[in-house]
Order: structure tokens, then sequence, then C-alpha cells
């Protein structure tokens, strides 16, 4: 029987250096306590605009149309168009009270972790 054990190893350290930059940029970054007290501040201060903007474009769009209907611009129905005004009128009117509800929640479930933050990247005590 006729064997043949070898061991044949290269190193480059070009190579090799070129390997761990490109491993490095599918790695996830861990995130900075600043970065984090940043995220967590505009998480709070965004909380509630999308439901806002929601009620008040939605409430915009039916008030426009119930003045439409009033009016006499796209049909005859004066009393339905009164009620849509309405309608649409108290939507526009719970845009805000809906930001300040879903603000509120926010800030009172991310209030404790941002407190943390700001004491320790400012070293003062709570």
């Amino acid at each position: 029987m006729d064997q043949q054990n070898s061991f044949s190893y290269t190193y480059s350290a070009q190579e090799n250096r070129e390997i761990l930059e490109i491993r490095k940029k599918y790695l996830p970054e861990p995130e900075s306590k600043l970065e984090e007290l940043k995220r967590l501040d505009g998480t709070v201060r965004s909380a509630g605009v999308v439901e806002a903007l929601c009620a008040g474009i939605g409430g915009c769009l039916v008030f426009g149309l119930g003045m439409c209907l009033a009016m006499g611009v796209i049909g005859q129905a004066v009393w339905l168009g009164i009620v849509l005004g309405a309608v649409g009128a108290g939507a526009m009117l719970c845009a805000f009270p809906v930001y300040r509800k879903a603000f509120q929640k926010a800030k009172a479930r991310y209030s404790p972790r941002i407190l943390e933050l700001i004491a320790e990247l400012s070293g003062e005590e709570r």
C-alpha cells in the first residue's frame, strides 16, 4: 500500500484582511447608548402621527364630500351632505386628541429607559 499523506496551506495577509472586511459588512453593528437614546426619543416624538393624519385626512375628505352634497355640486342630498359634513368635522376635531393620547402612551412606555440612558450618559443620578 502506497499512501501519501501531505498537507498544503498557503496564507495571504491581504486576502485575510479582505475577507475580514467583507465579514464586517454583514455583521450587525452594536448600537451605542447615544444612538439608542436618539432612536427612543424619535419613537416617542413620532408616536401617533400616522393615526392623527389618518383621522384628519379622512375627516377632511368626508367633510368635503358632505359639503359637495349639501351645495348640490354632485347631487341634491342636502340633509345627507349636512350629516356627512358634521361627521367629517368631528373626525377632524378628533385628530389632535388621538395624537396626544398615542404620544402620552409612548412617553409612559419609553420614559424609564430614556431617563436611565440620560443618567448613564450624563453621569448624574436620577
